[in-house]
């Protein structure tokens, strides 16, 4: 008896718990199903923008920094190191480093110059496990970017990319990062790229998805209802 008690109990709670979450859990199935109607780049709009018939070099007139011959396709001015220093990036994709007020090239950086950059702007990036460069098409997966990188490996697990031609961190995946974009591409159903949020499959199952929770709030709905209209049972007199 007791056993039978605690389930209906918990029969009950779950039927509360159900109108509790279920309208919350409909509004984040319709959503999520909306989302996956559209690839990101067609919700930003990417595929209205008019591509010239060909791409424009940055020449300014009298730099030999930005001379026609370098054709570059920008330039960016930051400060590294106590100076500023041109970020180059040539319409073929390559990049280069060069002192702004001189003009002269910056070596790209070798694993000494990356690890110290590493300890001067990482929390524990002091602390180094290893440091490898990759070229620009064999980077490592979570990396994702054609940049030739170091990728200095810390104590903790911590990835630490650093540009080898830009100079600069260009990006910092930690343990939890790995998990989460391991999640992420579960979640989209895109394991191979984890970036397509529109795609056959995922659609799919958001629309059963919501069709079940649809069809969940329903039943519950009707089965309330039906114990509210159940007849009470009657009870037999004693026989004397």
């Amino acid at each position: 008896m007791a056993s039978k008690r605690i389930m209906q109990r918990l029969a009950q709670w779950h039927i509360w718990l159900g109108w509790l979450v279920g309208v919350p859990i409909v509004l984040w199935l319709a959503s999520g199903l909306f989302m996956t109607l559209k690839p990101l780049p067609e919700v930003r709009g990417e595929h209205l923008r008019l591509e010239a018939e060909a791409p424009m070099p940055l020449i300014l007139e009298g730099s030999a920094i930005a001379s026609a011959d370098k054709r570059l396709r920008e330039m960016r001015v930051v400060m590294q190191e106590g100076r500023a220093v041109a970020i180059l990036t040539t319409l073929d994709g390559d990049s280069a480093r060069v002192d702004f007020a001189t003009g002269e090239p910056i070596p790209p950086l070798d694993a000494a110059r990356a690890r110290e950059l590493v300890a001067r702007s990482i929390a524990g990036g002091d602390r180094v496990r290893a440091a490898t460069f990759y070229e620009a098409d064999e980077v490592p997966f979570d990396f994702r970017r054609p940049l030739p990188v170091w990728r200095v490996t810390l104590e903790d697990g911590t990835y630490v990319y650093v540009g080898r031609d830009t100079g600069r961190i260009e990006a910092v995946r930690t343990r939890w990062w790995r998990w989460f974009d391991l999640a992420w591409g579960l979640h989209i159903m895109d394991l191979s790229e984890r970036e397509d949020n529109s795609h056959p499959i995922l659609i799919l199952f958001a629309a059963l998805s919501l069709s079940g929770a649809l069809m969940g709030c329903v039943l519950m709905f009707r089965r309330r209802r039906a114990r509210t209209r159940a007849p009470m049972p009657r009870q037999e007199r004693p026989s004397t």
